[in-house]
C-alpha cells in the first residue's frame, strides 16, 4: 500500500513538472497556426545599388563606391568626419569591406541589404533569417526571453535579438553588434558604433512585400533614431537557393597594402597599376 502510494505521488509530481515545463515554453509563444506566411525565397526590392538607406541616397540612382554618392543618416560631427574619410578610401578602393574580403559575415543590419536572395523560417520560438549571400544566418527569438545580461554579453556579427509578435508583425530588438571594423553597411563605408541597438518591425504589406522597418539608435555615432526601410519581393514558387562561399570565386581580392584588384577570367588582375 505504501509502495502504491509513493509510485502515486512520484507520478502526480512528474506531471506537474511536465506541466509547468510546457506552460513556461509557451509563454511569450505563439500559436504556429497564427504565424504569417513568410515561406518561399525572396530578392531585395530596393535593387542592388549597394546602400543602405536608399531614401536619403544622393543622387538617388547613385551606386555606392561612385564618385559624389552617399547617404545621409543623422551622424554626428565626429562620425560625419568618419564616414567622409572611408568614402575617400572607398573612392580609392581601398575600403576594407568584409563582403569584398569574404571572410566575415556581413553581420546585422546589413544582411538585410545583400546581394542574392533570401529566406525567412518562422517558428514560434524563434525566426531565422538565412542569407544566400555569406551565407548569414540572423536568430530572432520569440520565445519570451529577454537579452542577457550585459556582463554575459559580447560583441557579435548579427548581435542578439529577441522580439514577439504583434498579430502578424514581428517586432524585435538587436544589440551587441561589432561596431565600426565589422558594422559596415554598405559599399558607401557607412559604420556604426558598438554602442548602436535596433529596433526592427517586419510585415507583409498589401501589395505582398515583405517590409522591414528599422529604427536605429547609437548614442556615439548618430544625433537622433535613424529611420530606414528595406523591401523584400517573393520569388516564383519552386526558386531555389544554394549555397557558395564568397571567396570561391572572388574577383576583387585585396592586397597587403589595402587595394583592390580585379581578376579577368583568367584569374590574373586586369588592374593598369598595382602596387
Amino acid at each position: 500500500m505504501t509502495v502504491g502510494y509513493i509510485t502515486f505521488k512520484r507520478r502526480c509530481i512528474a506531471v506537474s513538472v511536465l506541466v509547468s515545463l510546457l506552460v513556461s515554453l509557451g509563454a511569450g509563444a505563439t500559436d504556429s497556426e497564427s504565424l504569417p506566411d513568410w515561406s518561399g525565397v525572396w530578392a531585395r526590392f530596393e535593387g542592388n545599388a549597394g546602400m543602405f538607406d536608399v531614401s536619403t541616397t544622393e543622387p538617388p540612382d547613385g551606386r555606392a563606391g561612385s564618385p559624389g554618392v552617399r547617404q545621409y543618416p543623422p551622424l554626428t560631427k565626429e562620425w560625419e568626419i568618419k564616414y567622409q574619410r572611408n568614402l575617400e578610401i572607398v573612392a580609392n578602393g581601398r575600403l576594407p569591406d568584409p563582403v569584398s574580403i569574404c571572410g566575415t559575415p556581413a553581420g546585422f543590419p546589413r544582411l538585410l541589404a545583400l546581394p542574392d536572395v533570401y529566406e525567412f523560417i518562422v517558428r514560434p520560438e524563434q525566426t531565422w533569417i538565412i542569407t544566400e549571400n555569406g551565407p548569414n544566418i540572423a536568430r530572432i527569438y520569440t520565445d519570451g526571453r529577454d537579452h542577457p545580461p550585459q556582463e554575459e554579453l559580447w560583441p557579435t556579427f548579427t548581435g542578439d535579438s529577441v522580439g514577439h509578435w504583434e498579430g502578424p508583425v514581428l517586432v524585435f530588438s538587436t544589440i551587441s553588434m561589432i561596431g565600426e571594423k565589422h558594422t559596415i553597411l554598405d559599399r558607401s563605408g557607412m559604420v556604426l558604433s558598438d554602442k548602436a541597438r535596433i529596433h526592427t518591425r517586419m510585415f507583409i504589406t498589401d501589395e505582398g512585400l515583405l517590409r522591414a522597418e528599422l529604427v536605429i539608435e547609437d548614442e556615439e555615432a548618430l544625433t537622433q533614431p535613424w529611420h530606414v526601410t528595406r523591401h523584400f519581393r517573393r520569388l516564383p514558387p519552386g526558386t531555389r537557393v544554394y549555397d557558395y562561399a564568397c571567396a570561391e570565386n572572388n574577383r576583387n581580392p585585396i592586397t597587403s597594402s589595402g587595394q583592390t584588384l580585379t581578376l579577368g577570367p583568367d584569374g590574373k588582375p586586369i588592374d593598369i597599376d598595382i602596387e
